[in-house]
């Protein structure tokens, strides 16, 4: 039976779903139904247009300079995307942990250090040899199957490639196989766990390329291996690991990535796995560029003529076309070293594909052959716990899992945050009480978080293009642009419209969960009424009615939408707090003026979203957190939180939701209770401990009595 990964799997869904969608939603009212999915669309149409217009430009370098300008910068890009690699690698410290012996070759089981105390997993098989003979080397890395190195179709091509005199290092990936968060095989680490990487800026798939790096590492350090032939190869997610391991490390002489390749743009179209992103990639190139990075060496990609969109035959076409033209413009004539295979298949990595990876190596590694199919040995698979180096529950249990690597490194980033100059600064700033040198000081803070959210749009003040009153006269709906290719409303209770001007004040109401209209008409727009306020609660992109319909995996319920933002160099979080600002611009147009007072109430996730907007728009005058997310730190996967919410090196370059919440003051701020990565609600001194930084800030400034945190039971 054919073994599909659980990514292709998930793709294929979202895809059939979204048609199923349209179709149903049409079916049962062909109005207002298709009106609906295609507000759905709305946000996907952007991120695609801002993609194209990103990459409009581009062509291929027509000099060997202008390339080898290109190939730099996109290679100091993706180390800067990545968070940065040590400057000293730690010692490997192998161990065997144990040995198989089979027909032909052996398998160790084997362990070394990746980071200090982090390590890696990993299955050696070592042909049979002379004593002193050195074998070409390859690392097999795995994609989404189940059992990750353990997996039966893992294991065919490392069988294979041994029975035909490869030493074979075929590892774990973090988060994944042996390495998960639990001890049992099977876990993905994609979605929220692999979300936990992002605030202290070491997305996945940067992680992966460096630990693949320290695996290249200890395959030289194998007496047994030949260090100047070493090659690389995987499908699916570890076709991405070769593309980008491949690219980055010159030490590979071969490098075969399969059914993984594509162009980004594609992407945008349906799901993609945490490991596949790397932030703001969109900005600066497109898959192309990077597949060329391995031009100058021995680049096979394999396409499936069943694969998914974005990893199609035409997609990889496209991206090959660029790594081709760098290839004849560096390599000498007669002497092509990029090659397209297509095989007749879904998503896998089958026998056809194996053999035309053999053959392949066998050229470049080895220096025989032209690089034709060669046959697959016979081989029988192993059953997958047999392979493990740890067994069953045998792993230790102080295991550093990737949770707990994210949260050692939010921990130490906290800390630098804490010991470092702001806080003297801040001290001295407010003893000396200068109001510039004060206002200087928070307006660097709040371009530090601007700049987390990528590129700022300068567009004139939205007008409302459409307005809707309820059958009662009591509400309306406003309809408006914030963007060029985004439109979201707001329901607003009709009486804000009136003259009263000067009394007028506004509670803007977020709650992205429940969306819109529940959030107007519910408990807490009941709340604020009771208190004089008029109710404003804006649907912001890619949330409520303008959500992708197939947007939840796993714990992520906008997975999608905020993947996509993250390609094209965007957070959600930013784009929200956009939408909030130019939410406000269009009620001072339609309302005739500026409101006396501005709240922004925003509960559950919405509770970052809401403080956000208020640390970057002085108009809010005050800012009312409801059960939100405390702190980026969690040795959990994130649960009950978005996605969106997640902003690349957030925790190194501007600090903690402590510090963003600091940016509101002097004016007022409500805590009123918050959770932790998990979810689960904190006690007061918790509470106390996520916000001490907030609540220093606010002590400094003199106007202590504006912050306020309340635990709620």
């Amino acid at each position: 039976m054919c073994c599909v990964s659980r990514c292709s799997l998930r793709r294929t869904w979202d895809n059939l779903t979204w048609m199923v969608l349209v179709g149903v939603a049409w079916l049962a009212c062909p109005n207002s139904g298709f009106a609906q999915v295609e507000a759905a669309r709305l946000f996907n149409a952007f991120v695609r247009q801002q993609a194209a217009e990103l990459r409009a430009a581009d062509k291929s370098p027509q000099t060997r300079e202008e390339w080898a300008a290109t190939k730099d910068a996109l290679r100091s890009f993706l180390l800067q995307a990545w968070g940065g690699f040590p400057r000293e690698a730690c010692p490997l410290e192998p161990k065997i942990l144990g040995e198989l012996k089979r027909e032909g070759y052996r398998v160790e089981k084997v362990v070394f250090q990746t980071f200090p105390g982090v390590w890696m997993t990993a299955n050696a098989y070592v042909p049979n040899g002379e004593p002193g003979q050195k074998f070409p080397a390859v690392l097999c890395v795995h994609g989404h199957w189940p059992g990750a190195k353990q997996d039966p179709v893992v294991q065919s091509r490392c069988i294979g490639l041994a029975r035909h005199g490869f030493f074979v290092l075929c590892v774990d990936a973090f988060g994944a196989g042996e390495r998960a968060i639990d001890k049992k095989l099977g876990e993905y680490h994609g979605e929220m766990a692999g979300a936990l990487l992002l605030p202290i800026g070491k997305p996945l798939s940067g992680l992966q390329v460096y630990e693949n790096m320290r695996a290249i590492d200890y395959l030289q350090a194998r007496t047994e291996v030949d260090a100047g032939r070493i090659g690389i190869t995987g499908a699916s997610g570890g076709g991405n690991q070769s593309l980008y391991t491949g690219g980055f490390d010159l030490r590979l002489r071969a490098v075969v990535p399969t059914c993984s390749v594509g162009t980004y743009q594609a992407y945008l179209t349906t799901a993609c796995c945490m490991c596949e992103v790397v932030p703001g990639i969109l900005r600066v190139t497109e898959e192309g560029n990077v597949l060329a990075l391995s031009a100058d060496r021995g680049l096979m990609v394999t396409s499936a003529t069943q694969d998914a969109f974005q990893f199609s035959v035409d997609q990889a076409r496209i991206s090959l076309a660029r790594a081709t033209d760098v290839a004849r413009l560096i390599s000498p004539a007669g002497s092509p070293i990029v090659q397209h295979t297509i095989i007749e298949a879904p998503h896998h990595y089958n026998q056809p594909m194996r053999e035309a990876m053999y053959g392949w190596m066998t050229r470049h590694l080895k220096g025989e052959g032209e690089g034709r199919p060669l046959p697959e040995p016979s081989l029988v698979t192993e059953d997958p716990e047999t392979l493990r180096c740890w067994p069953g529950v045998s792993r230790p249990d102080d295991y550093v899992t990737l949770p707990r690597f994210a949260f050692a490194e939010a921990r130490r980033l906290q800390q630098v945050r804490r010991t470092g100059s702001d806080p003297q600064r801040l001290a001295r700033l407010t003893a000396t009480k200068d109001a510039t040198e004060l206002n200087a000081w928070f307006k660097l803070e709040r371009q530090a978080l601007t700049a987390s959210f990528g590129p700022q749009l300068s567009v004139s003040a939205p007008q409302s293009r459409e307005t809707k009153f309820t059958a009662d006269g009591l509400g309306m709906e406003l309809k408006f642009e914030v963007e060029p290719g985004i439109e979201i409303v707001a329901l607003c209770d009709s009486h804000l419209a009136g003259p009263e001007v000067k009394n007028r004040k506004i509670a803007l109401l977020l709650d992205v969960d429940i969306g819109a209209e529940k959030t107007w008409t519910g408990d807490l727009a009941q709340e604020y009424r009771r208190q004089g306020y008029g109710i404003v609660a804006p649907e912001l992109r890619a949330t409520g009615r303008f959500a992708w319909p197939t947007d939840k995996i796993g714990q992520a319920p906008d997975h999608n939408s905020a993947e996509w933002s993250l390609l094209i160099g965007r957070p959600l979080l930013g784009q929200w707090a956009l939408d909030i600002r130019r939410t406000l611009d269009v009620l001072a147009i339609h309302l005739g003026g500026e409101s006396a007072e501005v709240v922004v109430v925003g509960r559950g996730a919405s509770a970052v979203i809401a403080m956000t907007a208020a640390a970057l728009d002085t108009r809010i005058n005050r800012a009312v957190a409801i059960g939100g997310l405390a702190t980026y730190a969690s040795d959990r996967p994130y649960r009950g939180q978005r996605l969106g919410i997640m902003v690349p090196g957030l925790l190194r370059d501007v600090g903690d939701i402590g510090h963003i919440a600091a940016l509101i003051a002097p004016r007022g701020l409500a805590i009123h209770g918050a959770v932790d990565g998990f979810g689960e609600s904190l006690p007061l001194p918790a509470l106390e401990e996520a916000f001490r930084y907030t609540r220093q800030v606010y002590s400094a400034l003199g106007v202590a009595d504006q912050f306020q945190i309340l635990a709620v039971r």
